[in-house]
């Protein structure tokens, strides 16, 4: 049996003519008077419940005050936008106009954006007075005060077009350290159909909370566009609310469906959560969901964490859900209607049980368009008709999914391929380490062994008291020769753990000390 998964039942291509936001609001008109968004807080907010029939006027009113501006449908926009509703208004206001938005991080700093503003060549910034912009500016830049006087304007019509034509840019930072901008296209967001019981079980009557900011991807996708999609109300908490204000809201918002990176689950979780009877699950997606967290989550709400994997190429596409669980140890299962296999070198399916390397079939609604700019990246990812993530897994014979971690993580000790994940997975359950990360070091030209570093909960741990938890929990092989605490662990800027970052600033580090 071949590591092949071949989708039983495809998903129907999206309409010939197609907007990616009016897809996005497609129940305005039937769920007018419901809400679709609330930003929650401890404290009153001003214009913080927005309708769905509110919503999509001022998303048109949008459209309308950006094609005012002279632009033409194809030109991109570049979002400078924080933890605010105009990010989601900006966002799917360029969209519904024909315009290509760029969601950016607002901690990115004034030489971060002007490299990537070099690359994608806005012809408009929106920008939130105090966010790093390009220097100099690309192109005219218009602040938020401008964009909520759009919101009045006459509602311009949805751009109508081929479902393939370019809707949105984001960053990823790749394998290369360098960011990529990855074009994806309208039927981005007809995709994501698969993810709604292929992971998250959402319907309309749910109120879906993720704790991520407007402008990580992953809450506008799992956090504002899915649940608007379906009919549902999205909850977001303002800038500025702690783990423990979380809390509070969970139980007072009445929460269906909680989403969170797995950092703001350890967080919620240092105090005891109040009684959440209306919340049927967790989502977690953007790392590695560490196992003592996700049992420390069902021990207190006694309901489950259900994983997403998947990258700025694709969104996610394996995950468990709560009609199809994740085994234990398993990213879980590939959503339905995906085509996904685990390649050797020459891209043939390798047997069941063996590691290689996982692929997507080019034919996927939701990957991308294309490495802008970037015509030989783009083609280094495919293997004729196979979009290679640069992920190691195996398959399991009931087609689930075992993940070894990226291609270029894996380490190797005394022969042996050793996993990151598993190691730094076995020495976060000890006590005392809040975070961990491990990578290959080189200790001689010819030796090289795992190092271990961590965030400690309170004071560094003695060396030894490591070395007696990893090897009570590890083969001798895996375990770390070496361990440091520090402050902070390297992070992208859709915060995810970056060991190339760790394993850059251990060798600056060791030439600066030589």
């Amino acid at each position: 049996m071949i590591s092949e998964l071949r989708p039983s039942s495809p998903l129907p291509p999206a309409p010939a003519s197609f907007n990616m936001a009016q897809y996005v609001l497609q129940h305005a008109a039937r769920l007018g008077g419901k809400i679709a968004l609330e930003i929650v807080s401890a404290d009153t907010l001003p214009n913080a419940r927005w309708t769905y029939a509110q919503l999509e006027r001022a998303v048109l009113g949008v459209a309308t005050g950006l094609l005012d501006q002279g632009l033409q449908p194809g030109d991109r926009v570049l979002l400078r936008l924080g933890n605010t509703v105009d990010f989601p208004l900006g966002f799917l206001g360029a969209i519904a106009a024909g315009l290509v938005p760029i969601p950016s991080s607002s901690q990115l700093t004034g030489s971060e954006i002007t490299r990537m503003a070099k690359l994608v060549t806005p012809s408009l910034i929106i920008a939130e007075p105090g966010i790093a912009l390009p220097d100099p500016a690309p192109c005219s830049v218009i602040e938020t005060k401008t964009l909520h006087g759009f919101t009045d304007l006459s509602p311009a019509a949805y751009h109508q077009g081929c479902p393939e034509r370019p809707a949105y840019i984001i960053f990823t930072s790749g394998t290369s350290g360098q960011a990529r901008a990855v074009l994806h296209a309208h039927r981005a967001i007809w995709a994501r159909q698969m993810m709604w019981d292929g992971w998250y079980g959402i319907t309309e009557n749910d109120r879906v909370m993720h704790a991520g900011a407007f402008n990580w991807t992953y809450t506008l996708g799992t956090g504002l566009m899915d649940p608007w999609s379906v009919g549902a109300t999205a909850l977001i908490p303002a800038a500025g609310n702690t783990p423990n204000d979380l809390s509070a809201l969970l139980s007072r918002e009445n929460v269906s469906i909680f989403a969170a990176a797995p950092g703001v689950y350890r967080q919620i979780l240092k105090a005891t959560l109040p009684t959440l009877p209306h919340l049927r699950h967790g989502l977690s997606a953007g790392e590695k969901l560490p196992e003592i967290t996700r049992t420390r989550w069902e021990e207190q709400t006694h309901t489950p964490i259900h994983e997403a994997f998947g990258m700025s190429e694709c969104s996610t596409f394996i995950s468990g859900s709560p009609s199809k669980p994740a085994p234990d140890g398993a990213l879980g299962f590939g959503q339905t209607g995906r085509h996904l296999a685990v390649l050797d070198r020459s891209g043939s399916p390798v047997p069941v049980g063996t590691t290689g390397t996982l692929a997507i079939h080019r034919s996927d609604p939701g990957l991308m368009l294309e490495y802008l700019n970037a015509p030989e990246a783009t083609a280094d990812k495919f293997l004729s008709d196979w979009f290679l993530t640069g992920d190691s897994v195996s398959m399991t014979q009931a087609g689930a999914f075992i993940y070894d971690g990226r291609g270029d993580d894996i380490m190797n000790a005394g022969g042996y391929r050793v996993s990151p994940i598993e190691v730094e997975t076995a020495m976060t359950l000890h006590p005392g380490i809040s975070e961990a990360a491990c990578i290959e070091i080189s200790v001689k030209a010819d030796a090289s062994v795992i190092g271990c570093f961590y965030i400690p909960s309170d004071a560094p741990i003695a060396e030894e008291e490591l070395t007696r938890h990893a090897h009570s929990l590890l083969a001798h092989y895996k375990c770390p020769r070496l361990f440091r605490a520090v402050n902070a662990l390297p992070r992208s800027t859709n915060n995810k753990l970056s060991r190339a970052a760790l394993r850059r600033l251990i060798v600056a580090n060791d030439t600066k000390n030589k």
